[in-house]
Order: C-alpha cells, then sequence, then structure tokens
C-alpha cells in the first residue's frame, strides 16, 4: 500500500442486510467475494483523510489566533465537529484525522 500509516482506520465491520436469514454484503471483484475494505480503497480513503489535515492546518493556526482564549483541544474539537456535521469522512476516519491535525500542527 502507497505510504497508508498502520494507525490508519480500516473498515472492518461488514455491512449487514436486514431479512429473516442472516446475510453479509460482499462483492465480487476480480472473481472473488470481497467482504469489507480493499487495500486500494483504504489507501483512498486514507489519501482524502491526508489531504483534509493538510488543508486543515491553516484553518486550525487561524481559528487558534482569532480565539486565543480557546485551547487547542477546543479548537480541534470545533474543527472535528464541524468535519463530522459536514459528513466529510467517517467517525472513525475523523478520529485519526485530528490526530493526525494535532501531529501537522505540533500540538
Amino acid at each position: 500500500m502507497r505510504n497508508v500509516p498502520d494507525d490508519f482506520p480500516r473498515d472492518v465491520l461488514p455491512a449487514s442486510l436486514p431479512g429473516a436469514q442472516p446475510k453479509l454484503a460482499a462483492r465480487l471483484i476480480d472473481g472473488k467475494f470481497v467482504v469489507g475494505q480493499t487495500d486500494d480503497e483504504r489507501c483512498a480513503r486514507w489519501e482524502i483523510c491526508e489531504d483534509l489535515a493538510q488543508q486543515l492546518v491553516a484553518k486550525a493556526r487561524k481559528e487558534a489566533a482569532k480565539y486565543p482564549h480557546r485551547s487547542r483541544e477546543v479548537t480541534l474539537q470545533r474543527i472535528r465537529r464541524a468535519i463530522e456535521d459536514k459528513g466529510w469522512v467517517r467517525a472513525v476516519e475523523a478520529g485519526w484525522l485530528i490526530q493526525r491535525l494535532r501531529a501537522l500542527l505540533n500540538w
């Protein structure tokens, strides 16, 4: 995989479908049934999250300068809430993204 860090979350929970009999959602990829996320899909999700984290560095610094009375953690919490409200990433990815943003900012 292309530079995906080990701590980036992997979507391991397959979708379940309603009905009398238990079912799992699987996809046929290259002649194989795949349940869950492929390595390529995980890499694509990481690229989205990494790009967003890089873009949010300037936003976090700007907000921290605008509201110096707020702690850095409050600033990060506000950014996370905004990300989750917009639905840009999954909840587990939002947690990783904020940790990455914290590292990029050295906070």
